[in-house]
């Protein structure tokens, strides 16, 4: 198994149709023991039972810096490593520029980019003790071209954002033996898009796909443990794009 005795971090995974979920239900069952770290203690503890035993379920907020080290404290304290994190929570708000309030900007930029700023700082240290370690920061197609379906410029700012921090962190963590490397995904059938995509739409959208269908949860989640295991073990630093060829650059 890839993450056989590895212990991996997934935040925003108790959505039942979520990429985090997805992720961290592949990472089970290729021999990790799963942190799942969700805003709803108990939606992130029934997330951790449902993989099976030997996981955890832990609530924070990612853009709380007291919150993050309270919880990668515990995963320290329970299992005495930590070999991957996933920076898979985010929102995402479909406003217009004129439309986007300072309090808008916040809530977006605060889970999406702080938080991944956050949880990276809170295992790092360890990671870098370890000379081992792989962290995945999801980011989005919107990053790359501009604007998504769902999301708004600050949406789109965001994720660019997680780009460059995945890149400078990658290039800086790189001596300690820590990867660190980015996913972008096109659109992706989630609790969050599902029922958003009318028939003519979906249509219009399936049209700029070359392969034909929207991505799937698990699409990402492979992706993710490509990433976090030794099969990329010479990368880091790079963007994966999980689009079906929505964006070829």
């Amino acid at each position: 198994m890839l993450l056989q005795d590895k212990v991996a971090i997934i935040t925003g995974a108790a959505s039942a149709r979520g990429i985090g979920r997805a992720t961290a239900a592949t990472f089970a069952r290729q021999g990790a023991r799963v942190v799942v770290i969700d805003l709803d203690e108990a939606a992130a503890r029934d997330a951790a039972i449902s993989l099976g035993e030997g996981h955890l379920g832990l609530a924070a907020n990612v853009a709380d810096e007291p919150e993050v080290a309270r919880a990668v404290a515990r995963v320290i304290e329970h299992y005495g490593r930590i070999d991957v994190l996933v920076n898979n929570a985010g929102i995402t708000q479909p406003l217009k520029t004129l439309d986007i309030r300072p309090g808008d900007y916040d809530r977006v930029l605060d889970v999406s980019l702080r938080g991944t700023l956050q949880m990276s700082q809170a295992v790092i240290p360890l990671m870098r003790q370890q000379q081992a370690g792989s962290i995945v920061c999801m980011s989005s197609v919107s990053a790359q071209r501009g604007g998504g379906i769902f999301g708004g410029p600050h949406y789109s700012a965001a994720k660019a954002g997680v780009l460059g921090l995945a890149r400078a962190m990658a290039r800086e963590l790189g001596p300690d033996k820590v990867r660190v490397n980015s996913i972008a995904p096109g659109l992706i059938q989630t609790d969050i898009t599902g029922g958003l995509l009318q028939d003519e739409r979906r249509h219009a959208i399936l049209d700029g796909i070359p392969l034909g269908r929207l991505g799937e949860a698990q699409d990402v989640a492979n992706a993710a443990l490509f990433l976090a295991s030794d099969l990329s073990a010479y990368l880091t630093g790079i963007t994966l794009d999980v689009n079906g060829g929505m964006l070829i650059h």
